[in-house]
């Protein structure tokens, strides 16, 4: 699959500092730093870092007023545009407002102070910056008054966090804000899924997806992966972050990496394919794939690379790639676009594969 049979979700545009979400814009991919926010350098530090992978969008915890008070030094430093995150209370919004923040996110299933709330939504129309109406299924159960316990159907927590983010958004549109995004997560993928199909319907406000408190690498690639791409596979998302325990690194690369392979966003340096393997092969090649992903994760052209392990789909596989390879016993036969160039021992397999990889600018 790849863009052109993907007919996007038409919503309206919200300009970010310089990205707009929505409006057929490029799908772009947020983070969310890790650091305590009042620790300016530590904050910038990892902005920077997620902005030279690929991270369009960042956003920074403000738990208290040390945060929202620093947040104006991370905005002037930051080389990309800041969203302040904020909950409970809505005085922290209106500062991170008035700290020149690109937008804040705020959720109305924990703030409980309505006229608050508006005058939020009056300080961003006033600025001209976006707010993210983000609710969450635990917000809305609370406030619901459903308990852990209770057995509540995926298609009743969807219909609870639509409404409610809806009816926010009405909120907002009468106190003169258009610049709104809309998110509807839970930690399960299927009523994600539900809640975002069913407000892809019944609104045109750009969609922030995402699977929340996915949990660990492992497991939320898999929930992310299978919540946040169906969604883009059907047309519906115009931002994504992906949600992990850990470094938030790899998941800006999870993002990045999703649009990838859904032909929403192109390549970025070598893209590689490889065999899962089985009993037919004979090289090493999991040693291979990993010293090739090491040497080439800085290089810069957008490069298809098959590293195949036998005779059964390697052939194929590496013709279709602009560089690759077919193992053999003890050996490989080096492909480059799509003609077999020559036959290479396995202890020279890297090497070879990477000087062909290298000739591409």
């Amino acid at each position: 699959m790849n863009s052109a049979s993907i007919k996007r979700r038409e919503s309206r545009p919200v300009r970010v500092g310089p990205v707009t979400i929505g409006g057929g814009a490029p799908v772009s991919v947020q983070g969310m730093t890790k650091t305590h926010t009042e620790d300016v350098e530590a904050t910038l530090q990892q902005i920077r870092e997620l902005a030279e992978i690929g991270c369009e969008i960042i956003r920074c915890a403000v738990p208290n007023r040390r945060a929202g008070r620093a947040l104006g030094r991370v905005v002037e430093g930051s080389p990309l545009p800041v969203i302040g995150d904020v909950h409970f209370d809505h005085e922290l919004a209106l500062m991170c407002i008035e700290q020149g923040v690109a937008g804040v996110r705020v959720n109305p299933g924990n703030m409980k102070d309505e006229d608050g709330l508006r005058e939020v939504y009056r300080a961003a129309a006033e600025r001209d910056i976006k707010v993210r109406i983000g609710l969450n299924s635990g917000s809305v159960k609370r406030r619901n008054g459903i308990e852990v316990a209770d057995e509540v159907k995926d298609e009743d927590v969807a219909d609870l966090m639509v409404s409610e983010a809806l009816s926010a958004c009405e909120i907002a549109e009468s106190e003169g804000l258009r610049n709104i995004v809309l998110s509807l997560k839970a930690s399960e993928v299927l009523p994600t899924i539900a809640a975002y199909r069913s407000a892809a319907e019944e609104c045109d406000y750009p969609l922030h997806v995402g699977v929340t408190a996915a949990g660990p690498p492992e497991s939320s690639t898999i929930k992310s992966c299978i919540g946040i791409g169906t969604l883009l596979a059907e047309g519906i998302g115009d931002t994504i972050r992906v949600s992990m325990t850990g470094p938030p690194h790899y998941e800006v690369r999870t993002g990045i990496k999703m649009l990838q392979a859904l032909g929403l966003r192109g390549p970025e340096g070598p893209e590689i394919v490889s065999c899962p393997t089985c009993g037919r092969c004979e090289i090493d090649l999991r040693s291979v794939v990993q010293d090739v992903t090491d040497r080439l994760k800085d290089h810069s052209a957008s490069v298809k690379v098959a590293i195949m392990g036998c005779v059964v789909n390697g052939p194929g596989e590496a013709a279709d790639a602009d560089v690759g390879i077919a193992g053999g016993k003890d050996s490989a036969l080096l492909f480059r676009n799509g003609k077999k160039i020559r036959k290479v021992d396995a202890s020279r397999l890297v090497d070879e594969l990477v000087a062909e990889v290298e000739k591409y600018e």
